[in-house]
């Protein structure tokens, strides 16, 4: 199937650029929000990123401000990572991640290293968890598996952001205290 086959392909091959392949002069916001959806495989369901998005990053501080009304490669580097962990994460959650990661004495350049290599190992992953010659009957089965690792992925992904959050002595994911909150009314009930 040529659109499984593409896919593939693309998840094999196609990555956001290194950091030195950044501009090395500032971007105005309307040349990053056109330049950053070359950083990242989509498919035009929806705007990667807008300026509203980027002028709330910066409000709920996952984002640097732009130096004037520029935008340099520290700025590339976070909303590059920014517009992935999004599809999976909450802001919240992202902010956090981000925060973690900029407390470890790294250079944002090593950070962004670091998300670019982690990135490569899961897309290359999943390319080679794809069938190389799928028929149109194969793919319920296979949105199902990619969907069903998603998931595994993700909560996952959410009990370690609780642990980190409750050895930094910040709060517990907030679904964990709804959880929590919904298990002590139960509890006094019976």
């Amino acid at each position: 199937m040529e659109e499984l086959h593409e896919l593939r392909e693309r998840m094999s091959r196609q990555r956001p650029v290194e950091w030195e392949a950044f501009p090395d002069i500032g971007l105005y916001m309307d040349q990053v929000v056109s330049y950053l959806p070359r950083q990242l495989i989509h498919y035009g369901e929806s705007e990667l990123l807008t300026s509203a998005m980027v002028n709330n990053y910066i409000k709920d501080g996952l984002l640097p401000r732009a130096e004037g009304k520029r935008y340099s490669r520290v700025h590339l580097g976070y909303l590059t990572a920014i517009c992935v962990l999004k599809q999976v994460l909450s802001v919240k959650e992202t902010k956090g991640l981000l925060a973690i990661g900029s407390q470890r004495k790294s250079t944002p350049e090593e950070l962004y290293a670091y998300f670019c290599r982690q990135l490569d190992a899961a897309l290359t992953e999943t390319a080679e968890s794809l069938p190389e010659d799928g028929e149109e009957e194969d793919l319920p089965r296979l949105a199902l598996t990619l969907a069903l690792r998603s998931y595994a992925d993700r909560l996952a992904c959410q009990r370690v952001l609780d642990i980190m959050a409750r050895r930094a002595g910040g709060e517990e994911h907030p679904g964990k205290r709804k959880e929590k909150a919904g298990r002590s009314t139960r509890n006094s009930g019976e």
